[in-house]
């Protein structure tokens, strides 16, 4: 027995029939299939301020003291807890990765973050059983984490005497399961977006296999270090890693973002200001001037509809996905940044510079154990349960694209790449940002064929809204003065803060930043966020109900006729239920009212109108998002099917001269020249005609 053991052996044992009794009980009944005794660290502290004490500064030593006593303990049922495990949870030793040291070298210490990779789960060995192949003797060597052990030059029984050989008789060793992984710093804690540190972690037993990329945890254990291995010997330095005893999942929401009674105090009574609608569109990017349609909406992302898991096992999303669209230079990129500050949980990516892999998931050759390929989480796992927001969408590749449809709908990851078969969870909402192709928006030209972006995914946005920039001389004014505004108040801050001797009072910086100064501080906001996601879950109301599906089919009614295009789907039906469910937790509201389904259905209007609307005819066509071609362009390309027929039955060979198809099509049904050449091409896209050459196309049968 170590001194440690007889030290705080009956103490430990005193705490445990004194504070977890029960779950012994309970542990003895499931065991072996439980296999640990969570134990809290503030119980510990409760019983024994100086146990707990030596828990944290020589915790190898005591949890092996805490699991023998566990073992002593006498149960009134016949089992024996030989492989039970004692976790600790809950430890005020709180360390960030980037702040270790040397100091806290064989500490107990927690260190919150997100899973980055996770290798396979294998068998460890802890005690190699060697049999001497002349006479067949067993040696038992204990084997380290680090390092599997040879055995000794020879046999230890007298009758052989001799040098090995030697085997490891797999049947009478002992195996344990292991997995490492690897803990990189949370996005959102990250500073002056410097690169997020990470830190091996060895997990072992039941630990093993629970934990995929992407999940945010606080991971409590005993912090090692390990040698560097050179080319030429080793290293003076040392890696560190992290022996994990216990691992805390932070998935549900935001239990990361500290919320102090005083901070709920302060929620509340920001909930009951009549204005706080006002408060929070005030509140996103006040640097920008106008756009309130759009910070509304942006507001209701921020704080979702609530996810529903039916009984027959499906998922309803509860995000909100928005997509802004627009002309160059009218602030998307700063909208996008702003919103991901203000988000509990928000990554940001360019399409540009971002692969499918990137956003999605990527396998990787494993550099923490033996090159075997892991799988990293991508820019939409580490969004999981906030925002992500991808600017230049329409920048990205095809292929990258094509990635997003089942991350925007059923919010998972299926990766199948390099022999494994994963799904990662991407719980998140979409924000993203598109250019269009020519440069500016064209209000009579559909959306899905100025920005590059297939109509399959465009539809799974809840939202788009279209930013133009169109001079207006009373408004150009305002956002000239509001500009300046910003750029003279950061003058005015900078000036007061690096020139020694300036004259500018700390009074008047604040009097000039007030017009740019949010109504709510980004800090209260993101708490505001993260309590009503976590604690309101609003159900509607009869008339709001009943409001929302009169406006539904009060459009496809208009759609009910034989030549009329359908308005809207079942999709935009949905995004009306999570913004009014969003609007209520605005006011942190378990009821969502008559108002909030009114405020939905402006919002969701403002959108069709720009986005939704056939610019050939002016009505309303679910068909331009969905499938990228609206009603009246399907009948157009109807026309001009039954034109080429006609002018390949002319021609010997059946190939249609295009000059000829173009004439008959603007001749005789008044289909202009530029729309014919359009509509041409997107049938060789479909693969309904074809070019034998340039000036020639004919159908397919």
């Amino acid at each position: 027995m170590t001194e440690t053991e007889s030290k705080w052996g009956e103490k430990l044992k005193k705490f445990f029939k004194d504070y977890y009794w029960n779950e012994i009980l309970q542990l003895a009944n499931e065991y072996p299939d439980q296999r640990s005794l969570e134990v809290d660290f503030t119980d510990m502290e409760k019983f024994d301020r100086e146990l707990s004490k030596e828990l944290l500064e020589h915790p190898g030593e005591l949890i092996f003291a805490a699991e023998a006593a566990l073992k002593e303990i006498d149960l009134p049922v016949e089992k024996s807890l030989e492989q039970a495990h004692v976790r600790v949870i809950k430890i005020p030793n709180r360390i960030p990765i980037r702040e270790l040291r040397s100091k806290h070298l064989s500490r107990f210490v927690a260190i919150e973050g997100m899973i980055r990779k996770a290798t396979e789960v294998r068998p460890r060995i802890t005690k190699a059983a060697f049999q001497c192949l002349r006479c067949g003797h067993l040696t038992i060597v204990e084997q380290n984490s680090f390092k599997f052990e040879e055995p000794f030059a020879g046999c230890e029984e007298e009758t052989c005497g001799k040098k090995g050989p030697f085997k490891v008789s797999i049947e009478d060793s002992t195996f344990i399961d292991a997995q490492k992984l690897q803990i990189q710093e949370s996005p959102e804690n990250l500073k002056g977006g410097s690169q997020p540190q990470s830190l091996e972690v060895d997990t072992e037993d039941d630990l093993t296999g629970n934990i995929t990329p992407g999940d945010r945890v606080i991971i409590n254990g005993i912090l090692k270090s390990r040698q560097r291995a050179l080319k030429d010997g080793k290293s003076t330095f040392y890696d560190l890693v992290l022996e994990a005893n216990s691992i805390e999942r932070l998935d549900k929401d935001f239990d990361e973002l500290e919320i102090t009674p005083e901070d709920e105090e302060q929620i509340l009574e920001l909930s009951r200001d009549p204005a706080i609608y006002e408060k929070i569109i005030g509140s996103i990017a006040p640097s920008i001037y106008g756009y309130e349609d759009i910070k509304e909406a942006l507001a209701l992302q921020l704080f979702s509809g609530v996810v529903k898991n039916l009984p027959d096992g499906a998922r309803i999303r509860g995000d909100i996905h928005m997509m802004l669209v627009g002309d160059p230079g009218i602030a998307k990129s700063q909208l996008l940044r702003y919103v991901v500050k203000l988000s509990p949980r928000g990554v940001f990516a360019s399409g540009r510079s971002a692969s499918a892999s990137g956003l999605t998931a990527a396998a990787v050759k494993d550099d923490m154990n033996d090159g075997r390929w892991t799988i990293e989480g991508g820019a939409l796992v580490m969004a999981d349960m906030g925002i992500a927001a991808v600017d230049e969408m329409d920048k990205m590749k095809t292929e990258d694209k094509s990635a997003l449809h089942e991350a925007m709908e059923q919010q998972t990851i299926s990766v199948a790449k390099a022999g494994i078969i994963a799904t990662l969870k991407s719980r998140c909402a979409l924000l993203g940002a598109a250019n269009p192709k020519y440069g500016r928006f064209d209000r009579y030209e559909g959306l899905a064929e100025q920005i590059s972006m297939p109509p399959a995914l465009l539809s799974r946005f809840d939202l788009i809204f279209v930013l133009l920039d169109t001079p207006n001389h009373a408004l150009d004014s305002r956002i000239a003065n509001h500009i300046l505004q910003s750029h003279y108040a950061g003058e005015l801050s900078e000036q007061r803060l690096k020139l020694p001797g300036s004259k500018v009072t700390e009074d008047f910086v604040d009097a000039e930043l007030e017009v740019i100064e949010p109504v709510i501080q980004a800090e209260v906001m993101r708490k505001y966020v993260a309590y009503a996601r976590k604690n309101v879950y609003p159900v509607m109301e009869e008339d709001a109900r009943q409001h929302l599906i009169d406006f539904y089919t009060g459009l496809r009614k208009s759609g009910e006729g034989k030549n009329t295009p359908v308005p809207v789907t079942a999709r935009q039906l949905e995004a009306l239920v999570r913004l009014s469910e969003a609007s209520a937790r605005i006011r942190l509201s378990n009821v969502v009212t008559l108002e909030d389904a009114k405020r939905t259905i402006r919002i969701t209007m403002n959108c069709l109108k720009n986005v939704g609307v056939d610019p050939e005819t002016g009505a309303l066509d679910a068909d331009i998002l969905a499938s990228g071609t609206s009603m009246s362009q399907r009948n157009k390309i109807k026309l001009l099917k039954d034109i080429i027929k006609k002018v390949c039955e002319k021609h010997p060979g059946g190939k249609a001269p295009l000059e000829e198809v173009y004439a008959e099509a603007e001749n005789e049904n008044g289909i202009d020249r530029g729309h014919a050449e359009e509509y041409i091409k997107k049938m060789k896209q479909r693969g309904d005609i074809l070019s034998p050459d340039q000036n020639h196309i004919r159908l397919i049968n």
